[in-house]
């Protein structure tokens, strides 16, 4: 047994003794401050015999005061920020089963687009912030107190207080919303299990335009307000995929909704959390008019890569980023594939060729990395999201399935081992 906290320090990893069943998390985002509080509770399972839980938390400031595991206050803790981890020593030995962890804290709605962060738009002239989450690979900690491990799957049930003119957004589909004064308190049901780098919350001020599946999923795109006609394309290519990955995967979608929202300032080209699924605005939005041919097609390619993972990433989670690139090249794969279903006069899988070479000159750089690269830290997880993850990594799915036959990898490989 640890004698201290200081025993955690340096670890690639958070240990097993204790693992999140369930999360209650509220949040209430101050837009104009740039500010955030939240109160977090967290079923725990404790397997083994310890007087410690170690979670992450990194730039939040936790209520010390208000921590309990079931009555219990702990004695010890300690927030170590180069590990971005917090460990809470007990007095005694935590009793095996379940129990019940809680805390309240604060945090800063950042400008680095990554964690909780706020992202800038106009509205009639004024400029506004949006409240907007992007946790992968690892920053749902600057968020919440968490254990931020894509193995660490867990159901969420969200609380947003917020504005009441403005639009909240998370995973799962409203349950009731309250209004008190300028406030309104909206309760989200609880979701499947789920790893924390999929939780997502937009706050703002948006437009919206629906369609459903054949299934009767209701699938919308979220856009500044006026700018809903250049959200019907990637809605129509969204409801195709989806049907089509429900078919293919003999799976059906797992969630009640999708969302999908351009959001102004944006790192990435998307990110597929659970139901919520976040863009850049130029990866989802196509003006008939001013947008070129090449971006009709970006956008296709990234909406059905994005959709495709709601299945390969969401539902089936690799159990720690050394398998990003099955996780990155099997979604780019099997994106092409769809989109060459929806749009055969494109010729798609040439220019699926095109896009592999991208992965070959990265991979001819003396600096070059395999496709499975061993993840010691948190911090090295951004490096591998490259063209090798991604393309070369696609590529050899592609092999995969040339070598095994369509019909043998389709049933075979994905539905029995992943499934």
């Amino acid at each position: 047994m640890a004698e201290s906290p200081e025993q955690f320090r340096g670890q690639s990893r958070l240990p097993r003794f204790a693992e999140p069943l369930r999360y209650d998390l509220v949040l209430r985002p101050d837009l104009a401050a740039c500010t955030f509080s939240g109160s977090a509770s967290a079923a725990v399972a404790v397997s083994s015999p310890t007087r410690f839980l170690v979670l992450n938390a990194a730039e939040l400031a936790v209520d010390r005061s208000s921590i309990r595991f079931q009555d219990w206050a702990p004695t010890e803790v300690a927030q170590f920020e180069e590990d971005e981890i917090l460990v809470l020593g007990f007095d005694r030995e935590l009793p095996l089963g379940e129990g019940v962890l809680a805390m309240d804290f604060t945090g800063t709605l950042n400008d680095q687009m990554r964690g909780f962060y706020r992202s800038k738009y106009e509205y009639n002239g004024e400029a506004r912030n949006m409240a907007v989450t992007q946790f992968e690979a690892a920053d749902a900690r600057r968020c919440f107190p968490c254990w931020d491990e894509p193995a660490f799957k867990a159901k969420f049930k969200i609380t947003l207080e917020v504005p009441a003119e403005l639009v909240a957004l998370s995973n799962m589909p409203v349950v009731k919303e309250t209004v008190c004064g300028p406030l309104k308190t909206v309760y989200y049901e609880e979701s499947p299990l789920m790893s924390t780098y999929l939780v997502a919350i937009v706050v703002g001020l948006f437009d919206y335009i629906e369609s459903s599946t054949l299934e009767g999923t209701k699938v919308r795109v979220y856009t500044q307000v006026g700018k809903t006609s250049q959200g019907k394309f990637a809605l129509d290519v969204g409801v195709k995929s989806l049907d089509l990955f429900k078919d293919y995967f003999a799976t059906p979608y797992p969630l009640p909704k999708l969302d999908m929202i351009a959001i102004p300032d944006f790192a990435a080209g998307a990110m597929e959390n659970y139901g919520l699924v976040t863009y850049r605005e130029s990866a989802l939005l196509y003006d008939e008019q001013l947008s070129s041919a090449s971006n009709k097609q970006q956008v296709a390619i990234t909406v059905a890569h994005e959709l495709a993972h709601q299945w390969f990433g969401n539902l089936v989670t690799m159990e720690w980023w050394t398998h990003l690139w099955l996780n990155e090249g099997f979604a780019s794969w099997v994106s092409y594939l769809a989109v060459e279903s929806i749009f055969p006069e494109w010729n798609n899988w040439t220019q699926f060729l095109d896009e592999t070479t991208s992965g070959l000159r990265l991979d001819a750089l003396a600096e070059s990395h395999p496709i499975e690269v061993d993840v010691n830290h948190a911090s090295e997880i951004d490096a591998i999201f490259d063209s090798i993850s991604y393309d070369k990594g696609a590529s050899v799915i592609r092999m995969l399935q040339s070598y095994l036959g369509a019909e043998r990898f389709q049933k075979e490989y994905f539905i029995k081992q992943g499934m």
